[in-house]
């Protein structure tokens, strides 16, 4: 029993000292102040079209491993969960060798269209999607295994095509784990750091998130660090509440 109450004092007295050293008296001004708006404001756009990319992407993928018969399945898995357990600063340098001026697809990217990604809000978005995708990838896989393909077979002796029984009968059949997998993936996009510091830079207004923001605040202004921080605890524990109901009947 004891261990188990120094566990979970281990976890929760850290919280504990980020509420009772933040600045309850000046937190409205300080969480209306033009800093922690703008990169409060950048932190949720980013996060936001990071996950729209998550989606778009993920969910053929996700497809792809739960019903898809491919060559090398288990290392296509294993390497779409890779940046799960890659440290973030090592995603930020992989895509700076990738998508870099200089870089193996980032060359042809600005030689033929002059787009150059790193050190720019859309290498932000990147960077977030690249460490947020697995959770929704896993998740939505995750979903697709649990459903029942007898409906989806139903469908296509009705004579409906593969597009349109995935469209109007297996996405709704996963929706809740999209759902899920979506607002994890927007979390993880939120609170990123490593890669999007490595890969996006440090630039107010244009790569400076609710994370650097806060690494920045350390050095200058502390009771603005803890205000960010106390925002994306805020967010955290939200998404938590949120997927609830879901873990609860998963264990089920």
């Amino acid at each position: 029993m004891l261990p188990a109450v120094c566990g979970l004092l281990f976890l929760l007295v850290p919280l504990a000292g980020l509420l009772l050293r933040a600045p309850w008296a000046t937190m409205p001004e300080r969480l209306f102040s033009p800093e922690v708006g703008e990169a409060l404001r950048l932190s949720l756009f980013c996060a936001s079209l990071a996950t729209v990319v998550c989606l778009i992407l993920g969910i053929p993928l996700a497809w792809l491993l739960a019903r898809g018969e491919v060559p090398g399945h288990g290392l296509i898995r294993a390497l779409v969960t890779v940046p799960l357990v890659l440290p973030p600063v090592v995603g930020g340098v992989a895509l700076l060798l990738a998508l870099g001026r200089r870089g193996l697809v980032g060359r042809y990217l600005y030689d033929w269209f002059g787009v150059s990604l790193p050190f720019t809000t859309a290498g932000v978005v990147v960077a977030e999607a690249f460490v947020a995708m697995p959770f929704l990838v896993i998740s939505v896989e995750g979903a697709l295994r649990a459903a029942d393909p007898r409906f989806e077979e139903a469908a296509a002796t009705l004579g409906a095509s593969r597009w349109y029984t995935f469209r109007r009968v297996t996405l709704p059949s996963v929706l809740p784990g999209v759902v899920a997998g979506a607002v994890l993936c927007w979390a993880r996009a939120l609170g990123e750091f490593g890669a999007t510091i490595t890969f996006a830079g440090n630039f107010p207004g244009k790569t400076t998130t609710m994370p650097l923001a806060v690494y920045l605040a350390l050095e200058t202004d502390p009771d603005a660090a803890i205000v960010l921080s106390l925002v994306l605890l805020v967010v955290s524990v939200a998404v938590l509440v949120a997927l609830r109901e879901r873990w609860i009947r998963g264990a089920l």
